[in-house]
């Protein structure tokens, strides 16, 4: 599935700065300024990483981190935050935090301790680690992608789409379903992003191969069919 990433941070600046940058690593990023906020969404929502501030406004993220172990939220949580005492890194982690970093930060340090969080999450859960749909192949840790035993190199998004295709088979996903899952920030609905993006994707999982495996169907979306030929209506 694509990975769900809520960033607790009341700094705009930063903020700006982890969606912009997890975005782009194909990570869907929900963002909320407060402790009291976050307590709700995470509580409800099913998110794979958090990243917590500890210097928020009203209830601080130690307080954060404390209701949702005492919950039973179980989310992986990387605390990010100027407080740089050891006294700061323990109390941290005794809360419940899985990871501890300061500002100012390295971003692809961040990345690295993200999908480290992620992946051990995945590797002692019953989550799959690698999904196969006809003749494609997809690793989840490794990010690897093959089809009838070549690998085929993806741009973050344009794995995170496959992904969402693989999980769907036959079904058919609407714009409005890629858009929301592939990004995580709104697009004005009549934009073409979604099909420049499975351009892209067709090109490199389709041009060279049979059988076709991504259908457009006109009028509502796209279908992704293994070994399947194109529905009445649509084109492949």
């Amino acid at each position: 599935m694509v990975v769900r990433i809520l960033v607790v941070e009341d700094d705009a600046k930063i903020a700006q700065y982890l969606r912009k940058g997890l975005g782009e690593a194909g990570y869907r990023v929900d963002h909320l300024e407060s402790a009291e906020e976050a307590l709700s969404a995470a509580s409800l929502e099913a998110y794979d990483v958090l990243v917590v501030d500890l210097m928020l406004p009203g209830k601080d993220g130690f307080w954060l981190i404390g209701e949702l172990r005492g919950r039973g939220v179980s989310t992986p949580i990387l605390i990010l935050s100027a407080r740089q005492s050891v006294d700061d890194r323990v109390r941290g982690i005794r809360a419940g935090g899985d990871d501890y970093m300061t500002k100012p930060f390295s971003f692809s340090e961040l990345q690295v301790r993200i999908e480290a969080l992620i992946r051990r999450t995945r590797m002692s859960g019953t989550t799959p680690s690698s999904l196969s749909e006809g003749d494609i192949t997809m690793d989840l840790l490794s990010r690897e992608v093959r089809r009838q035993d070549e690998r085929l190199e993806l741009q973050p998004r344009e794995f995170s789409l496959l992904e969402l295709f693989l999980r769907h088979p036959g079904q058919v996903l609407t714009k409005t379903m890629i858009l929301e899952h592939v990004w995580s920030y709104d697009f004005d609905p009549q934009t073409n992003v979604v099909d420049v993006l499975v351009s892209r994707l067709r090109g490199k999982i389709d041009r060279d191969f049979e059988p076709k495996v991504i259908h457009t169907i006109r009028g509502v979306g796209y279908a992704y069919r293994p070994g399947r030929p194109a529905p009445p209506g649509g084109s492949s």
